[in-house]
């Protein structure tokens, strides 16, 4: 007979209310089940996943894993269901499938609650933090202290889940949660009820605390009320599986909402079988040996007799976390915090990285990614690793072909290192790190193809419908380094066509470099670019005719981005060992550099390019120099044409004194007022030089304010010493020959 007051329902059902990725809840879960034995488990998580509980027992399946459910027709829009060794939903889920025990979820539905609208509810209270409030209740400021002390250091089979739901029913009394909450509790209850009409003796339902109250069954609302909740509710088609988890992505500074600050202890309170602290600390100290930390067994010893110490003047069972911090600190680290920050980093938190096992449903793209990584030797890994790649070598160029592929596919397992931006080297680097959220990527990107070759030209070529030719000639590269020849056909196609199409020589220029570093380096993918070059001559030759025009009646802003483009198109053009397209374009530089409704800031560039070029003399650019900074000339303009003309490098004003002659000559001549409006563009210009070089041109300066000239030596030459100067020449040119 049932107690008084407990229906025949509450003697089958067991609620177990635990915090997620507790470890003491998950020892707690683990000894109640041994007890209770029940016929029926229910765990709390979306019912998606009852078709892929099984594989929780399968070789391979090792946490952090977390279950997958997605939208099929928008893989962007899913939620995933983190478990650890230590979650006592993984607990229990193991302990049904070893015990050939029925288990199931029981939670609002994926395909509901991922296309859920919630509305504002005018009743409902704003959202509680339970445990807070029960710590605060007991005199504590720090809710995981209190958690640590009264759960997870020392819980008591079945009496501690009876305490927590005490709590939380106490908690919950006149509390009106918000409709999403009342939603999935309802749901909850549908799952219960469904059970309940099993002839199983015992059910376990493992949950969150929070809601371990309602699901008491002599607490439950009648079920017409219940699927009131549920009715008419929007729902969408949605797949499940099992991908690997980090711990990084378990901790709460990831953004998960179910976080908690140190899985990686967490993780050693749950599978460490005795001297908890003792064991962390040794790791503690091989980390910090590792790291060329002097560490002896003694201070180790101390660390741990330590930590008690502190435990047991702050009253507490057993050293906590901040204990064994303290501690660790105060006597492995001499008091810094410099090493402390490596112990959160790697054991705190760690780098563990989980893994499924292969029975795990899989998307073909997915499956192909797998397999390439397989033959390529490439190992997934939560922590980041760095990658260098020699492109001779086949395996690191297949490599290097692979990540670019993925990069395409918006799927950044690998990331250029910062000092791999040189172009043109057969040397590469990479930073590698697998994140959870990759594998909703892969799912999105499996709808262009089952193979990573055959989804990365879909995408290309979708791409290459609506670009502009910036874009494309960008586009041309990354499918080189890709090495997607189908693709690359499809790009240079659509570039010939919009090239012959395209009117504005702006988005012509934009084009040359990228694709000049094609057809540069091409070769050291041992790509084939004489398609490229086909292409870059037509464009460079339209470049050549609009140039002119479009150089004429600019804006400022529009001057500047035409001067960084003219630097573009130089710097493609230098790549390139071909006369001909060297000759059309510094034709179009001339055109410019003469032609008159030309801001100065772009004549004063295509001047500076000539001379670079060695197509004008010093003379005749001091001469265009000084015609521009006369008195007659417009200074806003001669103040565009100087930067135009300086811009990039100091050696020009420093190693030709003519020209610093010129320019100091116009800045002392420029009225005090308009000295002042033009001042803000010469620091500009200047700023872009280095501190030796704007200390040399300052030392350069005041040697024409004494009269010795910009090169240090007087105009008369009254300061030479012949003589000397007559034995120094003759070891001089020995050195030179």
């Amino acid at each position: 007979m049932p107690r008084a007051g407990v229906t025949a329902a509450d003697e089958r059902v067991h609620v177990l209310g635990i915090r997620h990725h507790g470890p003491g809840s998950a020892r707690a879960v683990a000894d109640a089940l041994a007890q209770l034995d029940p016929q029926i488990v229910l765990i709390e998580g979306p019912p998606e996943l009852d078709s892929v509980a099984p594989l929780a027992a399968t070789h391979g399946m090792r946490p952090p894993v977390a279950g997958l459910v997605y939208a099929v027709d928008a893989p962007a829009t899913a939620s995933f269901y983190p478990m650890a060794v230590f979650s006592p939903e993984w607990v229990a889920l193991r302990w049904a499938l070893e015990h050939d025990r029925e288990v199931r979820f029981l939670d609002l539905p994926a395909n509901v609650a991922l296309v859920l609208d919630d509305k504002e509810d005018p009743e409902a209270e704003p959202p509680m933090d339970p445990i807070r409030t029960l710590a605060e209740a007991a005199g504590f400021d720090d809710p995981e202290r209190w958690w640590e002390d009264a759960v997870e250091l020392r819980y008591h089979g079945l009496d501690v889940f009876d305490a927590v739901l005490d709590a939380m029913r106490t908690l919950r009394e006149g509390h009106i949660p918000d409709l999403r909450t009342q939603r999935r509790e309802a749901a909850m209850r549908r799952v219960l009820r469904a059970a309940l009409r099993s002839e199983a003796n015992t059910i376990a339902v493992v949950c969150g605390a929070w809601h371990a109250p309602v699901l008491v069954p002599s607490s439950f609302p009648t079920q017409t009320s219940d699927s009131q909740l549920l009715k008419g509710l929007r729902t969408t088609k949605v797949a499940a599986t099992w991908v690997p988890w980090t711990s990084t992505r378990l901790a709460r500074m990831s953004g998960y909402g179910a976080g908690i600050e140190s899985p990686g202890w967490y993780h050693h309170l749950f599978t460490a079988k005795d001297e908890v602290v003792g064991r962390w600390l040794v790791r503690v100290a091989h980390l910090l040996r590792r790291e060329q930390h002097d560490v002896s067994s003694a201070s180790v010893i101390e660390a741990v007799r330590l930590a008690y110490t502190l435990a047991a003047l702050r009253n507490r069972p057993h050293p906590g976390l901040p204990e064994v911090l303290e501690s660790c600190q105060a006597v492995l680290c001499g008091g810094s915090d410099v090493p402390m920050r490596l112990v959160a980093r790697k054991l705190l938190v760690g780098d563990i990285l989980g893994r499924v096992s292969p029975e795990t449903p899989m998307v073909p793209l997915a499956m192909d990614l797998a397999a390439t990584r397989k033959r390529l030797r490439l190992k997934q890994s939560a922590a980041q690793q760095d990658m260098d790649l020699d492109l001779r070598t086949a395996s690191h160029l297949e490599r290097s072909k692979l990540f670019h592929r993925l990069l395409l596919l918006d799927i950044p397992w690998a990331e250029p290192a910062e000092t791999s931006r040189t172009k043109g080297t057969f040397r590469e680097s990479w930073i590698l790190e697998w994140k959870p959220e990759l594998e909703v990527a892969l799912i999105e990107a499996s709808g262009y193809g089952t193979t990573i070759e055959s989804a990365t030209t879909a995408v290309v070529a979708q791409r290459t419908t609506e670009a502009d030719i910036a874009v494309l000639s960008v586009l041309v590269e990354t499918t080189l380094t890709a090495d997607l020849p189908e693709a690359l056909s499809i790009v240079l196609a659509a570039l010939d066509e919009r090239a012959a199409r395209q009117h504005d020589t702006t988005r012509l220029m934009a084009a040359v470099e990228p694709m000049a570093r094609v057809r540069r380096y091409g070769n050291v993918r041992r790509s084939d670019t004489e398609l490229v070059q086909r292409v870059l001559t037509g464009i460079v030759t339209r470049i050549a005719v609009g140039l002119p025009a479009a150089c004429t009646a600019l804006d400022e802003d529009a001057a500047a981005d035409v001067r960084d483009l003219l630097d573009s198109v130089q710097r493609g053009i230098g790549l390139l060992d071909q006369q001909d397209l060297r000759e059309v374009w510094y034709s179009a530089l001339s055109s410019v550099a003469d032609r008159l409704g030309v801001p100065g800031l772009i004549a004063g560039r295509a001047v500076r390019l000539l001379l670079d070029a060695g197509l004008l003399e010093v003379p005749d650019a001091a001469g265009r120099l000084s015609r521009q900074l006369s008195l007659a000339a417009d200074a806003n303009q001669a103040a565009g044409w100087l930067d135009g003309f300086l811009s990039g490098e100091a050696a020009l004003l420093v190693h030709e004194p003519e020209l610093l002659e010129i320019v100091d000559e116009w800045a002392t001549r420029v009225d005090a007022e308009l000295f002042d409006h033009l001042l803000p563009l010469l620091r500009r210009t200047f700023s872009a030089f280095t501190a030796t070089e704007r200390r040399d041109i300052g030392l350069r300066v005041r040697r024409i304010d004494r009269g010795e000239g910009a090169s240090g030596v007087r105009a008369d030459g009254a300061d030479l010493d012949h003589e000397r100067a007559a034995l120094v020449v003759p070891r001089i040119l020995e050195l030179l020959r």
